[in-house]
């Protein structure tokens, strides 16, 4: 049985949340969140619930957002009356401790700390800051001790008493709702909830209510150019537009029909032509529907655009293609054809939906509960109902040029950016349009004729039946095919009976671990080869067949999943384009451009990093990112990649495993022998490996394990890996030019070619062992072999 349908789940949303927050006390709805689950009257005890739930696989969870928070928590349903009485009472008698606000206080700072070097969140706090004063836009939601704790203090507020008001004023029964799951019958949840949450308390004031703050980013700050130095080494472009809220809609769905168009990759699309241009290399349009992209106030439509090292330099000419093709959409207005064609995969995704986590169902459900009337309470977020042009035309008129807010981030904006965030630091530059291309824009500027709509989808499933089985049933997949160059193996999905599948092929070569130079060369190949799949697969992705490539240790793994109908189709189209791999040297140099700041971006994650260390003392022969990063920066060539393709098909091993509602008459897989050179025979091999393994872990006890674990203790050892900062504070005077990674003046690519090794001072680490040469240390340990014995 699947672990979810053990748990038992439930969600409550309170109608408030950090626009409510006092002017004098940012942060304190969420604050609020931390407090109401250090205990309640009835179990003083802080952490209470959490060891309760511990104990019986369960965890909770809270989040604010800007008009709403949520709690959620799942537990084993053999305990789910217990856990929903206890988890109620944090609603009904909060303890509200004065002893445990400066710990919390602590907490919400620590959250504060985990965010600043988040550029999302820095994106967020800029774009906030540019609303009209007095907006709650404007607030600082996550608060920190500096708003929550030292702030008051100076100004004589007792934050204690102020957070008991809050509590008092919103959280009351008749601004919440709670959704449950759990596989009692519905009379049974019914009851005990009526019994459990009946004294949450009700003040019947009237809900917290921002409706009458209209258009707050209209100003003139609005309608600039916004240079900001990321803490990432990134180029972005994020094209912004505030429009009136949006929420009503939600049966038409306008800003999702257009940000379909806007977000598509095919031919004739944006990213299509930026692409073919090597100015992008990724694409987002849309709203995310959280709270800061949509509420009573605004919604926001964003296009955030990756940009290469060219696209930077051209980004006027980038921002003018995104407004020809909206003005492109305006021009030809809505299109039915295309609506009932998202409508259609939408409604074959939600009719054959896979089981939803509970705790995310539940909480999801609660949101809709405030957004949704009753009937559409579980499809409100999720369908799209009916077409109506005049609504989207009306959400069209607003994305306009003169309406736009553009935000670039790069590290080439480092000294061009003398302004200062409040709270996070960022480094940002506010400036006018260029007056060339804003008077261009206000005239009615040409259409460009590569620019066009979406062709017919070929991938949208129409063919739902499920296959009769005509191999011999098992829990477990069976080998299906075993040739020199690859297996197959096989399972028919005859427990769920949906009309989907999931493929996966791991494409093996000894070829990829022989040297950095190659490992590097696979990552661009991999790059390359989705970059080539992107345009002609996208249909298939907004038709929900989800493909994945992924650079693996020793291979290429593809990975397929969604209605099995059309997903041969898409299969073929993948062999193709890997057979048939070719580029150029604009492509090429895009990549390593990418590749080259993403190693980058892996050496300055402490976390990221410690693995890198721990990985290279515990693997043997691992080849580091550091070497990879240094390749790179000696220089490769596309003539070597293309030898390295030639040379990677040549010695090529294919595992392969299918699951679903196919027969073991597996259609597409046939284009992937061709490839091969290989011959398919499909035979019965028996149980064998994926089924040892389980027999031996039925009859493994506790014992055993306790019993292993003794036998190796007195041998135990442990490795502990220290990633240590340096640098001055962000936004000090920099001591001859050094800052720390997370700096908004990011680190030159040299700082990173080589490991720093530093003393052990601490008196903790005088009886450890350092490691100052890694590869000498290792090459003194004993290699196990790291293949398994089970019988």
């Amino acid at each position: 049985m699947k672990r979810s349908e053990k748990q038992a789940a439930a969600a409550l949303c309170v109608a408030v949340g950090s626009f409510s927050d006092p002017d004098d006390l940012p942060g304190l709805a969420h604050f609020l969140e931390h407090m109401v689950f250090m205990g309640s009257q009835e179990d003083p005890a802080d952490n209470g619930l959490e060891v309760f739930l511990q104990e019986h696989g369960g965890s909770a969870n809270a989040s604010t957002d800007c008009e709403r928070t949520i709690f959620q928590f799942e537990v084993q349903r053999q305990v789910f009356r217990e856990a929903l009485y206890r988890w109620a009472q944090f609603f009904v008698c909060p303890l509200l401790s004065e002893n445990a606000v400066d710990r919390e206080v602590e907490a919400v700072d620590s959250e504060f700390q985990l965010a600043r070097p988040s550029d999302s969140h820095r994106k967020e706090a800029l774009f906030g800051s540019l609303a009209k004063p007095g907006h709650p836009m404007g607030k600082f939601f996550c608060g920190n001790a500096q708003t929550l704790k030292h702030e008051p203090k100076d100004k004589h507020i007792n934050t204690y008493e102020r957070l008991k008001d809050f509590w008092r004023r919103y959280y009351s029964a008749h601004y919440m709702t709670l959704t449950v799951q759990s596989t009692e019958t519905l009379d049974t949840l019914e009851e005990w909830v009526r019994e459990i949450f009946i004294k949450i308390p009700n003040n019947n004031e009237p809900p917290p209510d921002f409706c009458h703050l209209q258009q707050p980013f209209d100003t003139p700050v609005f309608n600039k150019l916004y240079r900001v130095v990321p803490v990432r080494k990134v180029h972005s472009l994020t094209i912004n537009w505030a429009v009136p809220p949006q929420g009503k809609h939600y049966r038409v769905k306008p800003l999702h029909y257009i940000s379909w168009l806007v977000g598509h990759e095919g031919t004739g699309s944006i990213l299509s032509l930026l692409r073919k241009k090597c100015w992008a290399l990724a694409l987002y349009g849309g709203n995310s529907e959280t709270g800061f992209d949509q509420n009573s106030t605004y919604s926001i439509f964003s296009i955030s655009i990756t940009l290469t090292e060219q696209g930077f330099q051209n980004f006027y000419q980038v921002v003018h293609l995104v407004f020809q093709y909206l003005k492109m959409l305006r021009t030809l207005g809505p299109q039915q054809r295309i609506y009932e064609e998202i409508q259609k995969i939408e409604a074959n995704e939600f009719h054959y939906q896979e089981q939803t986590d509970p705790v995310q169902f539940v909480q999801n459900i609660c949101e809709n509960m405030q957004l949704f009337p009753k009937p559409d309470f579980l499809t409100g977020d999720q369908l799209m109902f009916h077409y109506d042009p005049q609504v989207i035309s009306a959400a069209l008129t607003q994305f306009t040029p003169h309406r736009a807010n553009l935000l670039l981030l790069s590290p080439e904006n480092q000294g061009l950016c003398p302004l200062r965030d409040k709270w996070f630091g960022t480094s940002y530059s506010c400036q006018d349009i260029c007056e060339e291309w804003a008077q261009y824009w206000t005239g009615d500027f040409e259409l460009n004729p590569d620019l066009h709509l979406p062709a017919e989808n070929r991938f949208i499933a129409t063919d739902f039946t499920l296959k009769m089985s005509d191999f011999p049933d098992s829990e477990v997949p069976l080998r299906v095919l075993d040739e020199e160059r690859g297996t197959l193996w096989y399972k028919k999905d005859n427990k769920f009976k949906i009309p989907k599948a999931y493929v996966r092929f791991h494409l093996i070569s000894p070829l990829i671990q022989r040297s950095p130079e190659n490992l590097v060369l696979f990552d661009v190949f991999i790059n390359i080869l989705a970059h080539n799949l992107a345009e002609p697969a996208y249909d298939a992705n907004v038709a929900q067949l989800d493909y994945k490539l992924v650079a693996g240790e020793h291979g290429l793994l593809i990975q397929l999943k969604g209605f099995n109908h059309k997903l041969p189709l898409l299969l073929e189209l993948i062999v193709d384009h890997l057979a048939g791999f070719r580029t150029n040297q604009k492509v090429f140099s895009m990549f390593t451009e990418q590749l080259q700041k993403t190693y980058f971006n892996h050496l300055i994650n402490p976390t990221r990093l410690s693995r890198e260390v721990r990985l290279l003392i515990l693997e043997p022969s691992r080849w580091s990112v550091i070497q990879k990063f240094q390749v790179l920066t000696d220089g490769l060539t596309v003539e070597q990649l293309m030898v390295f393709a030639t040379a990677l098909k040549a010695e090529l091993y294919a595992e392969g495993l299918v699951q679903g509602n196919f027969t073991s008459q597996v259609p597409g897989v046939p284009i992937l022998q061709e490839h091969l050179r290989g011959s398919w025979v499909l035979h019965h091999c028996g149980n064998t490996g994926h089924q040892v393994q389980i027999e031996a872990l039925k009859v493994f006890t506790q014992e055993d394990l306790i019993s292993w674990f003794w036998q190796i203790r007195h041998d135990n050892r442990k490795l502990s890996v220290h990633v240590v900062g340096f640098g001055v504070e962000e936004n000090d005077p920099s001591d001859q030019g050094a800052v720390s990674p997370g700096d908004s003046a990011p680190l030159a690519y040299g700082q990173v070619s080589h490991l720093t090794f530093l003393p052990t001072w601490t008196p903790a680490l005088r009886e450890a062992t350092p490691i100052t040469d890694i590869r000498a240390f290792s090459s003194s340990l004993p290699l196990h072999p790291s293949h398994q014995i089970l019988c």
